[in-house]
């Protein structure tokens, strides 16, 4: 399940597209339309830019803006900027990678299965862009 942090970063980056004409978008503008709390938009928005996905500019005329194309940026990257491993468990993680707690064979059934789901949401996620989930 999507962490309500993630969500409300899909939020912000959906606002951030549907206004990119206009440049920068300022945190505060973003946090009022889409009722999200300045603070926590703050370190998304922070985690975001650390990640890659935006840039910011302070100052007249700042604010945050996209540093790549919304279409080129996969939504599995802003979920593992935001929440880390898209895996269910981490011994199917990719990125995350960590043996199980009480697990004695990283081999079994569950571990298969779940790296089975792993990939069918990977497929999905790596396809679907930013500019997906936007009304435009």
């Amino acid at each position: 399940m999507l962490s309500k942090k993630a969500q409300y970063a899909f939020h912000a980056l959906t606002y951030l597209v549907e206004n990119q004409e206009r440049g920068p978008v300022l945190i505060a503008e973003i946090a009022e339309e889409k009722k999200i709390s300045l603070k926590f938009l703050e370190q998304i928005l922070l985690e975001l830019k650390k990640g890659g996905v935006l840039g910011s500019k302070k100052g007249k005329g700042g604010g945050y803006y996209f540093i790549k194309p919304p279409e080129s940026i996969p939504l599995a990257k802003v979920i593992r900027i935001i929440d880390g491993p898209i895996a269910l468990l981490p011994c199917v993680s990719l990125n995350f990678y960590e043996p199980c707690e009480n697990c004695t064979n990283e081999n079994c059934g569950i571990n298969s299965v779940m790296a089975e789901v792993r990939d069918a949401t990977l497929r999905i996620l790596e396809k679907k862009t930013v500019a997906h989930i936007t009304r435009l």
